[in-house]
């Protein structure tokens, strides 16, 4: 086995296929819109890290100093607090066998918050904490839709798993997910479900509040929700991830743009079956995932839509098949099948930028704003730091 190492990548048509691209130009973008509106709400924004899971991509968030963040595992958790991150939210309901790294973390003089929605969650918590004489910060999930987890406002529980944390000082506060927003599909309902969620974690804290329990803490946010809420008071934290890469689901809603969505796909053009009018390249559902966000949407984007190097939509083509190392590029909407040689390199734009990113260790980075010439400069390469 040959084990020298590749040759710098200096352009898009360098390194083998596929690979992650990260638009850095329309990062910084995205980042950008939601701080300001963040502040304009008058919210702290703890935005989602699972997405790109990457201490370089985090590093755009807050000018390259650690800022508050969600995660959903506690890998992530692990990874970002070895890169000095040291206000974390693990949004994902816990279960007792994972405290043991929660209060290592703790222990490191990390604030790793924690979530959970019933009494026997809340006893396991208040336990391990009493053994390591240390509080665990928790906050009680709230349902607002439906979607997911979480408590009701009006079960009798709430206040129950309140004072079950209180006692043993871990309560924290509040959060809320509202994500049916992500089948909002008109500006209106996404305000009135952004309208929905913020209610419904108000309504949470002033219930706990009343049976006397403290609320520090009143969490709430999702991509679409944090793009459309108009009014966040009694919110102290908003939380968002997918808003840094953005996505073709989220176009789809029209939260975004398709010139947002910052993170693509690199494939190269492998063979052709005129006969079925297809062209195959060499990035299948373990490039792009399996994931068919847009499929319930007005317009199904297949797999993903195809770009040159340069980002410039390929007119009607869509990667409308996947197997697992293979992608089928077809046209629709009376589009004429483009003559694109063996060898020819596309972009694809994916569905789920978190699903799609998991599928790769790292991204090549280029910036749009910079003249390219037959292919865009690769400006560095980030790493993923959990999940491999």
């Amino acid at each position: 086995m040959n084990s020298t190492p590749p040759a710098p990548a200096r352009t898009l048509a360098d390194p083998d296929t596929p690979f992650a691209v990260v638009d850095v130009h329309k990062a910084r973008r995205n980042i950008e819109r939601l701080a300001v509106r963040a502040d304009r709400l008058g919210v702290a924004l703890r935005p989602h890290v699972k997405t790109a899971k990457s201490l370089d991509v985090a590093a755009l968030l807050h000018d390259g100093t650690p800022c508050p963040v969600t995660v959903s595992t506690l890998a992530e958790a692990e990874a970002f607090a070895d890169g000095g991150y040291t206000d974390i939210t693990y949004a994902i309901g816990i279960d007792p066998h994972k405290l043991p790294r929660v209060i290592a973390l703790l222990r490191r003089g990390v604030t790793l918050r924690i979530i959970l929605d019933s009494t026997e969650q809340a006893a396991s918590v208040v336990e391990a904490a009493r053994a390591a004489g240390l509080g665990i910060p928790t906050q009680i999930e709230i349902d607002c839709d439906g979607h997911r987890g979480g408590v009701h406002t009006d079960a009798p529980t709430l206040v129950d798993i309140g004072r079950i944390l209180h006692d043993a000082r871990c309560l924290d506060g509040v959060l809320v997910h509202a994500g049916e927003s992500y089948f909002a599909h008109t500006p209106e309902e996404q305000r009135l479900a952004a309208r929905n969620e913020r209610d419904t974690a108000v309504a949470a804290a002033e219930k706990l509040r009343a049976a006397g329990l403290p609320v520090p803490t009143v969490s709430v946010g999702s991509t679409p929700t944090a793009h459309a809420a108009e009014d966040l008071t009694g919110v102290t934290e908003l939380r968002a991830g997918n808003y840094v890469f953005f996505d073709l689901v989220m176009a789809g809603l029209g939260v975004c743009r398709i010139d947002d969505l910052a993170l693509s796909v690199v494939v190269t053009v492998i063979g052709h079956r005129p006969e079925y009018g297809w062209i195959l390249t060499d990035g299948g559902w373990m490039a792009m995932s399996r994931d068919r966000g847009t499929a319930g949407q007005p317009q199904d984007q297949g797999y993903g839509l195809v770009t040159d190097l340069h980002g410039n939509l390929v007119e009607g083509l869509v990667m409308s098949a996947a197997s697992q190392e293979h992608g089928t590029l077809t046209v629709r909407d009376g589009a004429v099948l483009p003559d694109l040689p063996v060898g020819t390199r596309l972009r694809i734009l994916p569905n789920h930028a978190c699903a799609t990113a998991a599928q790769h260790r790292g991204y090549h980075v280029i910036d749009s704003t910079r003249p390219a010439h037959d292919a865009p400069a690769v400006q560095a390469l980030w790493d993923r730091v959990s999940g491999w």
